[in-house]
């Protein structure tokens, strides 16, 4: 008996040090796509051989942690055919085996059709916005919605159940916050990722994400979902177990703090002591700073937006924190993923007020370093300008001096300009009225772009700095009188608010020169700014679209001179938006006449 108890002793010894693996990352990947890095992760990998079941694939080479926790394994290729194979680590102590599938690729057609100024953005938190699944909302929901910053129930099935209400106030684009896992009392946010491969539970599952993309994609929109590769949060088990000591700039216990100012970036005559901090700081001296210069971070990273791109159909990547991240990474990133989806759209955010500043960002852009592959920045410049302009009494003039300033980004058409979002001030919390939310919207519907809207405030949301600017969505969360989704629950303020952009947006869809037209400025000056957006096509001719907008506490009159201007040989106005009698043409001269705290647009033929 002594003998059998000391051989099954032993037998348990041997099996505890056997390597096991729990997990891999990609959890799976696609037939004739590039060739993976899978990072294993288990126990007792040190010094173990790895071989796979299809004698046709081969690894290029692997790196294992000094404690044996985690394995990088670089294949050479992904098989040409959908299969499933078997990855085997074998040491001394034994072996393990885990299945791993290359799955058929989605028909090019199902999504990644990326987006453009034709579309209009409408920003989502997922966590506020509506509870569709109560199942998902954990043991001490309770508790959680009596905190500004706990998990309030909000989840993608409730996105998915309330597109009616953002077709008919005429989103064709929805940018949701990010879906990872995120293992914490306060990171409902979504930006402190504790599992990138994972959807958090909170959110629902990779089911929930998939059936709101093809929601989406029946109805002909776009779904963009935002993306971290610069940090990961401080729950994340790499934290304090990394596959690598590389693999972050710095360690919890010794790291510096993100620098904001991104100018050293684009100054060539900066020193690195002053650069470093913004690339390899920590975010907000909490968001552990991820490494890109790292080749195998770098291939994780890219790898992940692969990942999630392919398995919902994406449409477009939101990029978060993008000059924090060196250059280089992002050439490599956009070209992977565009030369994979050539549609494909990403935007970046670039939080700064000077354009001379944002466009470096911008694809395509060299001067201060190698082209980032981004298909557009956020329109930050002109956020500020806004803002400057309808609450700060700003002069109209501040707005085209930025406006000014196009001609430094290769595509200023693309820019996604915008009013507010989740990490600002709601634009009413520093209104005077409901209206100047209105005339906001009319420039930001009808400048150059694409305009993105965040969440509430087509119902005249307010609320200060975070977290008083991330309320729950009215009716998103249970049986309420307050539901803003439907008319007959929204007050006075909140349906004048919807019926005016959804009037703007659908005077937008109607007039193809509002999305993709020209831009000229007309006029400016402290109270008043005209502008006119011009489509030539050989359908149509010459498509012409005045905009006027007066800020003032008076009216005005605002007489152009139309020679040598895009609307010198207008005869013919006909008025959208405002009095018919707003436009008077003769003598080579156009007055708009301007009610005080009105706009006007108006055909011109």
């Amino acid at each position: 008996m002594r003998l059998l108890l000391l051989v099954f002793a032993c037998s348990i010894s041997a099996l505890a040090q056997s390597p096991q693996i729990d997990k891999l990352d990609p959890p799976n990947w696609w037939a004739a796509m590039p060739a993976p890095m899978l990072l294993a992760k288990g126990q007792n990998l040190n010094g173990a051989r790895f071989t796979l079941s299809d004698t046709g694939l081969h690894i290029k080479k692997t790196v294992i942690s000094d404690n044996g926790h985690y394995a990088q394994i670089w294949l050479t290729a992904s098989p040409s055919r959908t299969e499933t194979i078997r990855l085997t680590a074998r040491t001394s102590k034994g072996a393990t085996t885990v299945a791993y599938t290359f799955s058929p690729r989605r028909n090019p057609s199902d999504g990644f059709a990326g987006f453009s100024s034709k579309d209009v953005m409408y920003l989502i938190m997922i966590d506020r916005f509506a509870d569709g699944d109560p199942s998902n909302d954990g043991p001490d929901h309770d508790a959680q919605l009596a905190k500004s910053r706990g998990w309030h129930g909000g989840d993608l099935r409730g996105i998915t159940q309330h597109l009616d209400y953002l077709q008919q106030l005429g989103i064709t684009t929805i940018w949701i916050t990010p879906v990872y896992q995120n293992y914490g009392s306060q990171s409902y946010h979504g930006y402190g990722a504790t599992d990138m491969y994972a959807v958090d539970e909170h959110f629902g599952n990779l089911t929930d994400l998939r059936d709101l993309s093809a929601a989406l994609h029946t109805r002909h929109m776009k779904l963009v979902l935002d993306t971290v590769p610069n940090h990961i949060g401080p729950n994340h088990p790499w934290v304090r177990d990394s596959p690598d000591p590389t693999w972050f700039h710095g360690t919890l216990e010794n790291h510096t703090i993100a620098q904001t100012d991104f100018a050293p970036l684009t100054d060539p005559h900066a020193p690195w002591r002053d650069q470093i901090n913004v690339t390899e700081g920590w975010f907000a001296n909490t968001l552990p700073d991820l490494n890109q210069e790292d080749p195998a971070v770098s291939r994780y990273l890219i790898q992940n937006a692969v990942w999630w791109t392919e398995q919902a159909g994406l449409d477009g990547l939101r990029i978060d924190t993008f000059p924090y991240v060196g250059r280089a990474f992002w050439q490599s990133f956009h070209a992977q993923l565009h030369s994979l989806y050539p549609h494909l759209t990403t935007v970046g955010e670039v939080f700064n007020s000077d354009a001379t500043i944002t466009s470096t960002f911008a694809g395509g852009v060299t001067r201060t370093g190698v082209d980032t592959g981004l298909d557009t920045p956020f329109d930050f410049p002109t956020y500020f300008a806004l803002r400057d302009v309808f609450l700060k009494d700003a002069p109209m003039t501040r707005l085209a001096d930025v406006l000014r300033l196009d001609n430094l980004y290769p595509h200023p058409e693309r820019l996604v300009p915008f009013l507010g979002n989740h990490d600002t001030t709601r634009f009413l919390d520093g209104a005077t009225s409901p209206n100047t939310l209105e005339l906001a919207f009319t420039i930001l519907t009808t400048m150059r772009g694409l305009p993105q809207i965040y969440s509430g405030d087509e119902i005249a949301m307010r609320g200060g700095a975070d977290p008083d600017n991330r309320h729950d969505f009215p009716g998103g969360f249970g049986p309420t009188q307050d539901n803003a989704f439907n008319p007959a629950g929204r007050s006075p303020d909140q349906q004048k608010a919807f019926s005016s952009l959804k009037n703007l947006l659908a005077l937008r869809n109607s007039h193809p020169a509002l999305q993709t037209g020209t831009e000229q400025l007309l006029h400016a000056d402290k109270n008043t700014l005209v502008y006119v957006r011009t489509l030539t096509n050989s359908a149509h001719g010459i498509q012409r679209t005045l905009v006027a907008v007066n800020k003032g506490s008076e009216a005005a009159d605002v007489v152009i001179k139309t020679d040598e201007t895009e609307i010198q040989n207008a005869q013919r106005s006909t008025v959208l938006l405002g009095s018919p009698s707003s436009i008077s043409m003769n003598n080579g001269a156009l007055t708009v006449h301007l009610a005080a705290d009105a706009a006007v647009i108006s055909d011109l033929d």
